[in-house]
């Protein structure tokens, strides 16, 4: 099961110093979403991401920067999502770039054009950073089979509690987001314990 992470929604300090050090850990994909921002905010942000890890990095806004970083990784919203054409789609996939995109309802799946590498679903569990975003998912949910034409990654109220959770509902990976930010200055000995979880299980 994948690891991802995904940004606080504002900007911290030695965020990039943090990010690199999540990738140093074995942080698979980092995806920085900054709702409001500026590109020239974000541009800062990503002038400190080391260049050994700028592949791993998909972005959620300001899609025009990517190519003078050598980012490779896009995320559409929902709604940009809905206002882009497949013919938009297959020439950024013709381009290498990899596409994700975001769901909450799973019956969106079907929806979803093959040109997508993976969406994240959510909410999983009722959300860390998000007060009264709940989850809708019964305790014994499972992802069936059907619903994954492309991979799907849960988001929302993941926790060190609930990650092996996260694999018995068969998602194909986990975005933490909450659980890294609230406490930034910990957020690198957080992710090792999701690492060690996650790669190492404890058998029962």
């Amino acid at each position: 099961m994948k690891l991802l992470a995904i940004s606080s929604p504002d900007y911290i300090p030695d965020e990039a110093r943090i990010i690199n050090g999540l990738f140093r850990e074995g942080l698979e994909y980092m995806h920085i979403r900054k709702p409001g921002s500026n590109a020239d905010q974000l541009k800062t942000l990503l002038s400190g991401i080391e260049e050994e890890f700028v592949s791993r990095i998909a972005i959620h806004q300001h899609h025009e920067l990517a190519s003078g970083f050598g980012i490779r990784r896009l995320h559409l919203t929902e709604s940009a999502r809905k206002t882009i054409d497949h013919y938009e789609l297959e020439s950024m996939k013709n381009q290498g770039i990899v596409l994700s995109t975001s769901i909450h309802h799973l019956d969106e799946i079907a929806d979803l054009s093959s040109h997508f590498s993976y969406t994240f679903f959510g909410p999983v569990f009722d959300s860390i950073s998000k007060q009264g975003y709940k989850s809708e998912l019964n305790q014994d949910f499972f992802l069936e089979k059907k619903y994954k034409r492309i991979p799907v990654m849960a988001l929302g109220g993941i926790d060190i509690s609930n990650i092996q959770r996260v694999r018995n509902m068969n998602f194909d990976g986990a975005a933490l987001l909450g659980t890294l930010w609230h406490n930034p200055s910990k957020a690198i000995g957080v992710f090792k314990s999701f690492n060690t979880m996650v790669n190492h299980p404890i058998q029962m």
